[in-house]
């Protein structure tokens, strides 16, 4: 019988056959698991920010099982199956997912003892794809990113690249209820039961008015952040264009009007109008305002919804005024440049 062959025989029972070189066995596994770490957890660093403390292994993560003097496993990296199983050379299969690393290693330890005596094991995941969170909507980097170990809402939002300018002043959670409610004010469960939904406020996270709000993320969230709302200013105003409410749910018209940098020459503020949709056939209403009479304080300001528009009419006359004296103004130049 070879030595390796010797080696790995299963001990008969009352044996006291001990493994050859018992006594240095401590020394040769510490060099060998120190090199093994060091170039193992410097891979992992680079690849995917290190092995997280208490992960817990799930379908699809990739392991490197290290075991001293057990050529048969080597170390090249073995995937959870979808079962959560893990087939390794001698051991066979054993249940992985569910377990963190730390469990893992003791589990394969006591496997290996019906062949080695006091089996040396060391496990690091190769490979973290388990533990998916879906970050969706005004994100940099929308897509699936892996959890690994312990992460708060914002640390999920920021390695997806952080908010972007439209963001709406909600976030939205949807977590699966075997995670249990999600620890929100206002979580509710969706009309299947199956999942949990909350929302949290931009703003109050982000001003630290209430950060117990940054809550912990769990495997399969969904995270949404929706657009914000818009509130759109056209016609005869300096700077037309769409403005995003952000944290604010409303706007007033003549916020709206100060964004839009006022009125120019042109406008006809008392024909103005707000044109905002209605939700039963998707039209629009004309709302019409007098914008000289709420300038001058005679008349309330006017809250705008989402999504409305203001539209400023010009004035034909003021509009046929300009005109002619655009062209006064260009004939005097040019008469003012021109001798004969």
């Amino acid at each position: 019988m070879g030595v390796a062959e010797r080696e790995l025989c299963p001990k008969s029972a009352g044996s006291t056959q001990t493994r050859p070189n018992a006594t240095i066995m401590p020394i040769r596994f510490a060099v060998l698991l120190l090199a093994g770490l060091v170039a193992g957890f410097a891979g992992q660093s680079a690849a995917s920010g290190g092995q997280p403390a208490g992960y817990v292994l799930g379908p699809g993560d990739q392991v490197t099982v290290r075991a001293l003097d057990v050529e048969e496993i080597g170390e090249r990296p073995f995937r959870i199956e979808m079962g959560g199983d893990l087939q390794l050379p001698l051991i066979g299969r054993i249940h992985a997912a569910g377990s963190t690393v730390e469990q893992l290693n003791s589990n394969l330890a006591a496997r290996l003892r019906t062949y080695v005596k006091d089996p040396q094991v060391s496990v690091s995941v190769a490979d973290f794809e388990s533990q998916p969170v879906s970050v969706l909507g005004s994100v940099a980097n929308p897509g699936v990113h892996q959890l690994q170990g312990r992460k708060t809402l914002f640390e999920i939002l920021s390695e997806a690249g952080g908010l972007r300018p439209d963001a709406g002043y909600s976030i939205r959670i949807t977590r699966l209820k075997q995670w249990g409610p999600i620890p929100l004010a206002g979580a509710a469960d969706d009309p299947s039961g199956a999942y949990s939904i909350a929302s949290v406020s931009v703003s109050s996270v982000l001003d630290a008015t209430n950060p117990r709000e940054n809550i912990l993320i769990r495997p399969n969230d969904v995270i949404t952040v929706p657009r914000a709302e818009m509130i759109y200013v056209i016609g005869a105003v300096k700077r037309a264009g769409g403005f995003i409410l952000n944290e604010k749910q409303n706007m007033t018209v003549l916020q709206a009007l100060s964004l839009a940098e006022g009125l120019d020459g042109a406008a006809a503020p008392k024909r103005a109008r707000i044109l905002r949709s209605t939700a039963a056939n998707r039209s629009r209403t004309s709302v019409p305002i007098d914008l000289r009479s709420i300038i001058a304080g005679r008349s309330a300001d006017v809250p705008l919804n989402g999504e409305d528009i203001l539209f400023v009419p010009n004035s034909a006359a003021k509009s046929a005024t300009a005109r002619g004296l655009e062209a006064a103004v260009q004939i005097g130049t040019g008469l003012a440049i021109w001798r004969p």
